[in-house]
């Protein structure tokens, strides 16, 4: 199954070497992995295709997980022929990247051996910065979420008072990840019990990454592919190897900052209220905190902290992190809807993420239902938000359900999606009520769209990660 489809860019590979359906672009800028920019050729770029080749590869050992793969499947499901899979799977094991995993029983012929993705390789960061509070997570090559902190925060504090918070919070969650202080299971601020770097669970320290560039190709994910940093998620090579995929180097060294701990930080992702610019890196007139403007959130937070950052909606990051869960569809289109300070959503469509050409996407909550309906602080009146947030207020749980309902139904009949997601602080406080409540207005105008509520409270952090790690997997 190639779920190669644009996840990042969101635009079916609109600018990328290899053509409609091939591998995404980061908004259709900068092919995998950034290659020196190489994108909008229809022609073949050696380096290029050897980085689509290995994110391939990549991307086949993230979503087998545990259960692994052989290199004859990954021969098969790419289109590689086996030379040109164990030359890379050769290249990822060297890098540390995935490893062999024992043996598949053998139906005739020699077993195969299976090979898995090593998670502890490398690690993202993802910070949900929201109007009242600040969500910090980190995550392994694989998505996992192995540290969490959580800080109240007022949006509205000024740029110095956030930019502080985020520099405070990314460096901590940092240190709370499984032998990152040099002693198993460092606890975070959140404990959940059983998950390790949250609650003292046994911690295993990635193993030594070698090289002195990184993930991202010869220009790495640069800013015109939305990330900050002057060589974006690497320096100046590529994937793997002294022949590696556009590059003559590793996977970490110089890349972001592996910090006293030893651990491989590729970047941060940082996901927060609309409308924003997430090539520019700027947000845009946040509802009730319009200060925010064209202020450049990106660059400032990477020179702070040493390492790249990208920047986007809170509800595309949560789309996107829900549209790369191993289980997902591989042409899935659906809504994910988030109310919680403010209501907005994600769209994904035919498997990829769609932001529109400004970001401007899925500003779900400003769609006026009610002519001369209350202010809202877009401006608008009788928008969705205002109606659903009122209701949240008073605690009429039921009317706030059916108002979502009545912009879902919208959004189902304009789109044609296949699923509606519910996800947000409010939808947590009652997810039966919630999801029950909107499937309901649903049915009642004739539409079967499943509904389903977000299964972690920290789906837009750890969407924001993936804005890290997506590229990575050709994503």
């Amino acid at each position: 199954m190639n779920r190669s489809v644009g996840m990042v860019g969101g635009v079916s590979g609109v600018g990328s070497p290899w053509g409609a359906g091939g591998v995404g672009s980061v908004a259709g800028v900068a092919g995998v992995a950034g290659v020196a920019g190489v994108a909008g050729e229809a022609g073949a770029n050696l380096p290029a295709l050897r980085s689509h080749n290995a994110a391939l590869v990549l991307d086949l050992l993230r979503t087998a997980g545990e259960a692994g793969i052989s290199r004859l499947e990954l021969a098969e499901r790419t289109g590689l022929t086996p030379q040109a899979v164990s030359k890379i799977t050769a290249r990822l094991r060297a890098e540390g990247l995935a490893r062999e995993a024992g043996h598949r029983a053998s139906t005739g012929g020699k077993p195969r051996t299976v090979l898995r993705l090593v998670p502890t390789a490398a690690y993202a960061v993802g910070v949900h910065l929201d109007r009242d509070e600040l969500t910090a997570v980190l995550v392994d090559l694989a998505g996992v979420r192995v540290a969490v902190r959580r800080t109240p925060l007022d949006l509205g504090a000024g740029t110095e008072a956030v930019f502080g918070a985020v520099d405070r919070e990314v460096r901590a969650v940092r240190g709370e990840a499984p032998g990152a202080s040099g002693v198993p299971g460092a606890v975070g601020a959140v404990g959940e019990p059983g998950v390790p770097g949250e609650s003292g669970g046994e911690g295993v320290a990635p193993p030594p990454v070698a090289g002195s560039a990184g993930l991202a190709g010869a220009a790495g994910l640069a800013e015109s592919a939305g990330y900050a940093g002057s060589a974006g998620l690497a320096g100046a090579a590529g994937l793997a190897g002294s022949a590696g995929d556009a590059g003559s180097a590793g996977l970490a060294g110089s890349v972001g900052d592996a910090g006293a701990a030893g651990l491989a930080v590729l970047g941060v992702g940082v996901a927060m209220p609309g409308p924003l610019d997430h090539l520019a890196g700027t947000p845009g007139r946040v509802t009730g905190h319009p200060s925010w403007e064209g202020v450049p959130l990106r660059d400032e937070l990477s020179r702070r902290l040493g390492l790249p950052v990208a920047l986007d909606k809170d509800t595309n990051a949560a789309a996107l992190g829900l549209a790369l869960r191993p289980d997902a569809p591989a042409a899935d289109s659906f809504a994910y809807l988030h109310l919680g300070t403010g209501l907005g959503s994600g769209l994904v469509l035919g498997g990829a993420l769609h932001r529109g050409a400004r970001t401007g996407a899925g500003e779900f909550g400003h769609q006026t239902v009610l002519l001369d309906g209350p202010p809202c602080g877009c401006g608008g009146r009788g928008c969705l938000e205002v109606l659903c947030l009122a209701a949240v207020a008073r605690g009429d749980v039921p009317e706030a359900a059916r108002v979502l309902g009545t912009g879902a139904v919208n959004l189902v009949r304009l789109l044609d999606i296949d699923r509606v997601v519910l996800g947000g602080r409010a939808v947590a406080a009652d997810p039966e009520a919630f999801v029950g409540g909107v499937g309901a207005v649903l049915a009642g105008a004739g539409l079967g769209t499943p509904v389903s509520g977000a299964t972690s409270p920290y789906a837009v952090a750890e969407g924001a990660a993936q804005l890290i790690l997506a590229p990575i997997f050709g994503k």
